[in-house]
């Protein structure tokens, strides 16, 4: 049974408070949305959860064992894996090279061919299979996220933590990204995401953690949060939000992606 434990977590950097004593519980394979305005703690909760920044004072469990206090592949080793905002691929290694790095890193017993098997059922599961040999920076960005999806199937979390997954990523790979999700999801994984894309989050989240100003203000089903006046408050503060806020005060508002995008993606 997959248990994470967030307890009375605060941040302080300097006289400035980060995070306000956080607490929520992930039970089973969730699919949990945490949004919040800019700079509301939620990248500060993040590397919390995977061990690159420890708690001023509170305390993070994963299925009954602490984890605030393990360095980060201590972390991965337990069972929870992240992406990142910025990707980072390792660009002069090919994509297969990018899967077999992580998981030969965690398990260095482990035979090459065997993982190399493993790498190529991943790159199946993502359709990925014609990029196996090219370099990661030949990759567009939204190519990068994919594959540090991919590198988190080769780990095995049970908790994965995708950072903007859809922030600059062409229509088409958004779907497969969302695809990812929901297959891995109903394979017993649990996942938190964090998005700015609030159309994606509140179809795809079954619960929602709204974090403001470093305080948990809302933690719920996402129909409820959407009506909740505390979150609507925090997010009407955004002057350059006006899609966001629509989304939350008008339930049922759709704006789906436009046609074309950002990136031209070989997929």
């Amino acid at each position: 049974m997959i248990e994470l434990a967030v307890n009375n977590v605060a941040k302080d950097f300097g006289g400035l408070r980060a995070l306000n004593q956080v607490s929520f519980k992930i039970n089973g394979p969730e699919l949990v949305g945490l949004i919040g305005p800019n700079g509301a703690g939620k990248t500060t909760l993040t590397n919390i959860l995977d061990g690159v920044l420890k708690p001023t004072t509170g305390t993070v469990y994963l299925n009954g064992h602490r984890i605030d206090i393990l360095p980060p592949y201590q972390v991965a080793l337990a069972g929870l894996g992240r992406t990142f905002q910025v990707t980072r691929a390792f660009r002069r290694m090919t994509v297969l090279e990018n899967l077999l790095v992580p998981a030969m890193a965690l398990h260095a017993t482990a035979h090459r061919k065997d993982m190399e098997e493993k790498a190529w059922g991943v790159l199946e599961f993502l359709t990925f299979e014609h990029l196996a040999n090219d370099l990661g920076r030949s990759l567009s960005g939204g190519q990068q996220k994919l594959l540090e999806l991919g590198r988190l199937l080769m780990l095995d979390p049970d908790i994965i933590i995708l950072d903007e997954p859809f922030a600059g990523v062409h229509p088409k790979l958004m779907e497969t990204i969302y695809e990812y999700i929901t297959t891995v999801n109903a394979q017993g994984k649990a996942f938190i995401i964090i998005s700015h894309d609030m159309d994606t989050i509140f179809t795809l989240s079954k619960r929602l953690l709204v974090l403001h100003f470093g305080t948990l203000i809302a933690d719920g089903d996402p129909d409820v949060v959407r009506h909740d006046p505390a979150v609507i408050e925090a997010y009407l503060g955004e002057e350059d939000d006006d899609a966001l806020t629509t989304t939350i005060s008008q339930p049922g508002v759709h704006h789906p992606p436009p046609e074309g995008g950002p990136e031209n993606d070989r997929h």
